[in-house]
């Protein structure tokens, strides 16, 4: 992957992925305290229903 487009983009729209890695936080951050997912449905069920 290229770095320098996602840098260039930055100075073109003024856009970054903030909300995208903050999102993941939050998601990593439900998955510890789930200690691990064993059911994939439920999980993905919770996410929406937290999140969406």
């Amino acid at each position: 992957m290229n770095p320098y487009r996602d840098i260039l983009n930055y100075f073109d729209s003024r856009s970054t992925n903030t909300a995208a890695e903050s999102f993941n936080a939050k998601i990593k951050n439900f998955r510890m305290q789930l200690r691990g997912v064993k059911d994939k449905a439920f999980f993905f069920f919770r996410l929406t229903q937290l999140f969406a």
